[in-house]
């Protein structure tokens, strides 16, 4: 257990980086499969398909950003899209979740379109 003398050396605390993470990569994983629904009604195909994901995923952590760590961020001081703060990198936040929710689109967007167009 960190004591506080260490939470006023390092104010970042791993428990709430880990579940900061967590928590966007469950929003991440839903949407991601919501968005394979949404796609394969639509009956996209190919390229647009994958537009389509990508455009809606890299929505849904602009949405993640404002609506949970931009308040955050600006009542502490740091500097617009810093997320150094809750996230342990960048990449992390900001593309993590379009590669990882990707294999569940895909499944999602494969079944709906085969039950939609068959």
């Amino acid at each position: 257990m960190a004591t506080e003398r260490e939470f006023q050396v390092s104010p970042i605390v791993p428990e709430s980086v880990m579940h900061n993470t967590r928590a966007l990569s469950n929003v991440q994983s839903l949407t991601a499969s919501i968005f394979g629904v949404a796609a394969g009604i639509l009956g996209l195909e190919s390229y647009n398909g994958f537009l389509f994901y990508l455009i809606f995923s890299v929505l849904t952590t602009l949405l993640f950003y404002t609506v949970r760590v931009a308040p955050a961020s600006l009542k502490s001081g740091l500097g617009p899209l810093d997320t150094s703060r809750y996230f342990r990198t960048q990449y992390e936040f900001w593309s993590g979740g379009v590669f990882g929710g990707l294999a569940g689109y895909i499944l999602t967007w494969t079944l709906f379109y085969g039950l939609v167009r068959a």
